[in-house]
């Protein structure tokens, strides 16, 4: 608690108010405090008084409620508290608390001014006063002390907020960036799954639509029912595949170049682990997946998976064995493990960490699931894709 109070959560946090009005309380309690003590063992209570000291009482209480607006104007509070303490002793408390106020906010010359202000009244209340008791370099020490120790620490304090927050813009920036390239991968990531569904269902449909177009003037049997039926493929098939391409068009906003050829498959994990051990990197590599195998499009999700985690281990674990399994069934899930130690030798190459979050809006797409992080195992990279029957 006092340490919220002394560095403070940003103004418009959750309980900014409820904390400003606590730490208003605990200042006027230690302004009425220190102040109280000074009125009892100075020399307000003693013949020839400045002022009567129910009177100094009264003004000390006046100067301490007028700490309410310090936050605001810490400076001109200081600077009205500073004279009165020339005549009220019980005033003393409120001017101290002022001027740590005025180190916290400003700058340490501009309290340092105030403090020599408020030291300078000392022999003024000696002056003022008939029959003083103590000499007047006592009354310069006990003015001087608890200026220097409110304006030291009311520095350290205004330093310490000052750094707090930048490093909360810091974190908050940091945090922005990130969510910012977390984002661009996403984006990034769609535009790359957009191109191979172009380049995959662009083919595809391009072959029915030039069937469509060869039944269309078929002779073998009626003329017209082949043209209906035809002309109704061709129709269809072309307004899909345009379809298509407005929602790729969309995705790629701003991309030039070549449609990417066709994407690698399943077939093509043998020859992306022999890359892999052609590199340097230890692989063990199962697969137990019946004939004929999933669709393409799980397949592919299957292979940039192992890619991926290939990629990782190669990245963060240099010299490890990797180990990549996939298995699964027709009616179940294909299941694609990649697993390797958390450590490994040789220079590790720092990454992005944005992989894996293509790789989850990979596996989104085709309705799995996907998992990683530290395992039994080491690093544990798994994904379940849906293989319908």
């Amino acid at each position: 608690m006092v340490f919220a109070l002394l560095v403070p959560e940003p103004p418009d946090s959750p309980g900014a108010a409820a904390r400003d009005r606590l730490a208003d309380l605990v200042g006027i309690g230690v302004a009425l405090a220190y102040g109280g003590l000074m009125l009892s063992i100075g020399d307000a209570t003693r013949p020839g008084a400045a002022v009567p000291w129910p009177v100094d009482a009264a003004v000390g209480l006046a100067c301490c409620l007028a700490l309410l607006v310090r936050r605001h104007r810490p400076v001109a509070v200081a600077a009205a508290l500073l004279p009165v303490t020339a005549v009220s002793v019980a005033a003393t408390g409120a001017a101290i608390v002022a001027l740590f106020t005025v180190a916290v906010r400003r700058r340490a010359r501009v309290a340092l001014l105030l403090g020599a202000g408020y030291v300078a009244a000392g022999p003024v209340y000696f002056l003022l006063h008939d029959r003083p008791e103590f000499p007047v370099w006592v009354d310069l020490v006990a003015r001087a002390g608890p200026a220097l120790a409110a304006i030291g620490w009311g520095l350290f304090v205004g330093a310490h907020r000052r750094l707090t927050g930048s490093l909360r813009e810091r974190a908050a920036r940091l945090e922005a960036e990130q969510h910012l390239r977390v984002d661009q991968a996403r984006l990034t990531e769609r535009a790359r799954i957009a191109r191979e569904m172009h380049d995959v269902l662009a083919h595809r449909m391009s072959l029915v639509s030039l069937h469509a177009g060869a039944l269309e003037v078929r002779t073998d049997a009626r003329p017209e029912e082949i043209s209906i039926a035809a002309a109704a493929i061709r129709g269809s098939v072309h307004d899909a595949l345009q379809e298509l391409r407005t929602v790729i068009g969309v995705l790629r906003e701003g991309a030039a170049g070549r449609p990417e050829p066709p994407q690698p498959g399943l077939a093509d994990l043998p020859a992306l682990v022999d890359d892999a051990r052609a590199t340097g990197v230890t692989v063990t590599y199962t697969c137990e997946v019946p004939s004929p195998g999933p669709s393409v499009v799980l397949g592919r999700t299957a292979y940039r998976v192992v890619q991926e985690g290939l990629t990782n281990a190669r990245k963060h674990s240099p010299g490890a064995v990797v180990r990549v399994r996939v298995d699964g069934r027709a009616g179940a899930d294909l299941r694609v493990l990649v697993t390797n130690p958390v450590s490994g030798g040789g220079p590790v190459v720092p990454g992005a960490g944005v992989g894996l979050v293509g790789i989850g809006e990979r596996v989104a797409l085709v309705g799995g699931r996907v998992a990683h992080g530290p395992s039994a195992d080491g690093f544990r990279l798994e994904a379940w894709l849906p293989w319908p029957a």
